[in-house]
């Protein structure tokens, strides 16, 4: 008899089932496990307010606190040249570096000492002259004295009939030219005083152009004012050089400076304007000023480095960076110099200045990493959970942000980011940071 087709099917699967089901019975039933908290593992840091020192960088480059440029104030031949004067070189105070021909500026000075020299006889003789007219006038008013009284009797005479009137006469043209004699040596004595007043003058003039006629002839030195260091001479010898004609530029090379860009915000924390919530008057500048310390570092080797010192702000922004020129002086920048291992500072060197503000008041401080999504922080509360806060940055510098508010000192602070930050969630310490 021929089975079905369907029916072969059967005994496979009835085997099937039958072993499942044994396989079911005889099993373990699975094991039960509780619901474990979910946490994470992260670093953290204590926070702690903190005295931080404003730092701010600018760059700019070196220029000479003084230059010198040698200007003739009087013509001439230039006749003798220092044989140092030359560009680089370097002159010390004092060091006549060039002689104007001298000879017309002495001739000057000759003509008005001489004329000096005449005036004093010319005054000197006025004296004399002085003292003679003062004999002459006391002998002449004696002499009139006796004319006066010879007319008088001679007069008297007269109306009595005693004399011939060609007597009184004759006395009276004597006694006439007694008095013209007199009031002449009178008139000639006042005008002793104007003459005197004339010579005062012209001797006055005369010192005046004697002065100026030496002060000519010292002008034909040319004299180095400070030390410095010669950048480029004009004039070569036996050259005629006119008034205001240039001789010399030079760099003073006793003291630098260097304008350097800072920005507006930073230079006025770097003051202590900004961290003490004050006003910052020009009156104040300076008493800040001295309050900030100031390094100066090559840019091509950070290594070679000079003290320096904020002096002052040029009287303008910067009309492209809308920043603060402010000018740091070194002194004695030539000090330490051993080419080429150490350099002196010189003008057009590009250069680092590094400005360190006063001390600021104290504030919590953090690392930049643990301010998240730019001012949220996680925190480790006292049951080790999760709590996010918003925080104000006042400020960030070398890595550190400043808080102006959100975080007290003394509360945990996690450092690591978290993914999810999950509110509540459980934190775990990895190791605490100091």
């Amino acid at each position: 008899m021929k089975i079905p087709h369907g029916l072969r099917l059967v005994p496979p699967i009835a085997i099937g089932i039958g072993l499942a089901a044994w396989f079911v019975s005889t099993s373990e039933p699975p094991g039960r496990t509780q619901d474990a908290e979910r946490s994470v593992v992260a670093r953290t840091i204590t926070a702690e307010a903190v005295s931080l020192r404003t730092v701010v960088r600018g760059y700019g480059d070196v220029k000479a606190a003084r230059s010198w440029e040698a200007v003739a104030e009087v013509a001439g031949t230039i006749i003798w040249r220092h044989p140092d004067l030359d560009t680089g070189n370097i002159l010390a105070s004092g060091t006549k570096v060039l002689k104007i021909d001298p000879t017309a500026y002495e001739l000057a000075v000759a003509e008005a000492e001489a004329d000096l020299k005449a005036l004093a006889a010319d005054l000197a003789q006025l004296d004399v002259d002085q003292a003679n007219t003062s004999r002459l006038v006391a002998l002449e008013e004696s002499r009139q004295q006796l004319a006066e009284a010879e007319l008088a009797r001679v007069r008297d005479l007269v109306e009595r009939g005693v004399a011939a009137q060609s007597a009184l006469d004759s006395q009276e043209r004597t006694t006439l030219q007694v008095r013209r004699g007199v009031e002449e040596l009178r008139n000639a004595a006042a005008l002793i005083p104007s003459r005197r007043a004339r010579l005062d003058a012209q001797v006055a003039r005369s010192k005046a152009i004697l002065a100026r006629s030496r002060r000519d002839l010292e002008k034909t030195d040319i004299v180095v004012p400070f030390d410095l260091r010669v950048g480029r001479v004009h004039v070569e010898r036996h050259q005629f050089v006119g008034v205001a004609q240039p001789l010399v530029t030079a760099d003073d090379i006793n003291r630098v400076e260097i304008a350097a860009q800072i920005p507006v915000m930073s230079f006025r924390r770097l003051l202590g304007g900004a961290a003490q919530g004050d006003t910052m008057t020009l009156s104040d500048m300076p008493e800040r000023f001295a309050q900030v310390s100031a390094e100066v570092r090559l840019v091509s080797d950070p290594s070679q480095s000079w003290t320096g010192r904020l002096v002052r702000v040029e009287s303008a922004l910067d009309p492209q960076a809308r920043s603060v020129p402010a000018v740091i002086e070194v002194d004695a920048p030539y000090a330490g110099a051993n080419p080429p291992l150490r350099l002196p500072l010189v003008p057009n060197m590009y250069v680092e200045v590094v400005l360190i503000g006063p001390d600021m008041p104290a504030r919590v401080t953090l690392p930049d990493s643990a301010i998240h999504e730019g001012g949220l922080v996680y925190l480790r509360n006292s049951d080790g959970r999760l709590e996010l806060r918003d925080v104000t940055v006042a400020w960030r510098q070398s890595g550190q942000a400043v808080l102006a508010e959100g975080v007290i000192p003394g509360e945990e602070v996690i450092l690591d980011d978290l993914m999810p930050a999950i509110p509540g969630l459980r934190v775990d310490l990895a190791g605490a940071a100091k």
